[in-house]
């Protein structure tokens, strides 16, 4: 790789304080949809399993992460370099028909992470309401990924495989393989980060760091300047994720009183999806590899519970009590424990992602990635995490926890 043209203090000199504003209308927003929930009775009430939890809690935290979300994405809005620029050619390339030009165009990828947010947010809320079924969640996240799609975000993505064999296909071939790609990874983040949020501050937290590792690749690929809108959207995007989770977290570290639910939990999950889909645009897979190594611990939790859903003969939609969290619960370690160790690993995760996309080769690391997946698989086998002995529930134990699924 080149030298950088720019330091990682100029890349975020004029774009910093974007999680601050988003910090603060999550922090300000939080109390004022908890109060909404708790007068309008959007309650997670507690049960015997899957719901632990000692008392009604507040749902539509969500909410309060989106409205940081959309304030740091406004604030981006006015410091996008030659923003003025582009959205007079947005108007010129829409009037004129050009849709190739629109979907390249920054502004018009900014609206449609926005509307693809709020999309989300809202279907997640329906669910928090009225218990959705699976089937009609997985359709509101491909109809989120395809405004993605529509909006200029994962159109290409099936370069960083098609590249590998140095091959160029046509846009026949390219589209449909990226809107897949698109679509199932959307699915995939979402569904991720909603089994982890089953312990209070837990989801919001490992997001909140793996926020934290998304921004390191993405001021590092920044420094460089090879696609200067492109790395400038990324960094702004997670930097207000960034802010609007840390300013929902206080409210939901144990012992919570606001839940995010599947507003939030979707959410984060679609934000997820949205920068590994950037981290595509320059067709390399390093990039796509470490965002998926940064985000391991979620997706380590996930594929384990298919893992151990399908074993069972269990719909992979069928909620559990088996997750890694729940089974270091049921082992005797407290939440806060629980939780504290999470953020530890999810800590880890995000260091070695960066630093093997920076400092190693894509060969090497894609060996190492794959040779600590493997390792983690043995290990929770030979601690019989994967498939855990059925229990019955504990009805006396009163152990804080948002609704995971």
């Amino acid at each position: 790789m080149s030298e950088p043209i720019y330091s990682p203090v100029e890349v975020l000199k004029d774009v910093w304080w974007i999680s601050t504003v988003s910090f603060g209308v999550s922090l300000a927003a939080t109390p004022v949809v908890r109060f909404i929930a708790y007068r309008a009775r959007i309650v997670d009430r507690p049960d015997d399993l899957l719901k632990p939890h000692g008392r009604p809690v507040a749902y539509l935290g969500g909410a309060a992460i989106c409205a940081g979300l959309l304030a740091g994405l406004a604030c981006y809005m006015t410091v996008m370099p030659r923003g003025r620029e582009h959205l007079s050619e947005l108007g010129c390339d829409l009037a004129a028909g050009r849709v190739a030009a629109v979907m390249a165009n920054p502004v018009w990828n900014l609206a449609a992470i926005a509307l693809g947010g709020v999309a989300i947010t809202v279907v997640g809320l329906l669910d928090d309401v009225f218990q959705m079924r699976p089937r009609q969640k997985v359709l509101g996240q491909v109809i989120v990924a395809a405004i993605l799609l529509v909006g200029g975000v994962g159109d290409h993505m099936a370069m960083i495989a098609f590249n590998l064999f140095h091959f160029i296909p046509p846009v026949w071939v390219l589209l449909p393989v990226s809107s897949l790609m698109c679509a199932a990874l959307v699915i995939a983040t979402c569904n991720a980060t909603n089994l982890l949020d089953g312990l209070d501050g837990l989801c919001g937290g490992v997001t909140g760091i793996i926020s934290l590792g998304f921004l390191a690749l993405g001021v590092w690929l920044a420094t460089y300047g090879n696609y200067p809108d492109s790395e400038s959207l990324r960094v702004g995007l997670v930097l207000a994720m960034v802010g609007a989770v840390f300013g929902f977290l206080p409210y939901n570290i144990p012992p919570a009183s606001i839940f995010m639910g599947d507003a939030g939990s979707m959410l984060l999950g679609f934000f997820v999806a949205t920068s590994m889909a950037m981290f595509c645009q320059e067709s390399n897979p390093r990039w796509f590899l470490a965002a998926w190594a940064v985000f391991a611990l979620p997706a380590l939790d996930t594929g384990l519970a298919v893992v151990r859903r399908l074993a069972s003969g269990k719909s992979i939609f069928a909620g559990d009590r088996s997750h890694l969290y729940d089974q270091l619960v049921d082992r005797g370690m407290t939440v806060r424990q629980v939780v504290g160790l999470f953020y530890l690993l999810a800590t880890i995760a995000a260091v070695l992602g960066v630093v093997a996309a920076i400092y190693v080769r894509l060969r090497h690391a894609a060996v190492l990635y794959a040779a600590l997946l493997v390792v983690a698989f043995v290990l929770f086998h030979k601690l019989r995490m994967i498939a855990p002995a059925p229990r019955a529930p504990d009805k006396g134990r009163d152990r804080p926890g948002d609704q995971e699924e």
